[in-house]
């Protein structure tokens, strides 16, 4: 019998290493990633109080479109970075989650950026 390794317990288990090094304060949040297969989730979180800080996701009632491809992915991007600048946040420290920084987690980002965050 093969055994196939569990991709999402690996993937924790780097989130985890990441997480060890990086942190979010009040002046500088964590942006963190989270995708699933049909929707991608993106959030501000300050470490330091415990506080999601913006949000934002495909899910969202004023979010227009599916949520399981690049362009939705740019989408909240965009939201995200306009939530947050709401709130005077213009600096962030990107977390991927432990995926690779690339299709949706990279659009993502770039939305991001394109928004007014800087990373």
């Amino acid at each position: 019998m093969v055994k196939k390794p569990n991709s999402n317990k690996a993937r924790i288990k780097r989130h985890y290493r990441v997480r060890n090094k990086i942190s979010g304060t009040a002046q500088r949040p964590r942006l963190n990633v989270f995708r699933s297969a049909n929707h991608i989730y993106a959030q501000l979180i300050d470490d330091v109080a415990g506080a999601t800080l913006a949000s934002a996701s495909s899910m969202d009632k004023n979010f227009e479109g599916g949520g399981g491809n690049k362009e939705a992915a740019r989408k909240v991007g965009k939201l995200l970075a306009a939530n947050a600048a709401a709130k005077g946040i213009t600096e962030v420290v990107f977390d991927r989650g432990g995926y690779l920084y690339h299709g949706r987690v990279k659009e993502l980002a770039e939305g991001a950026r394109e928004g007014g965050l800087k990373f």
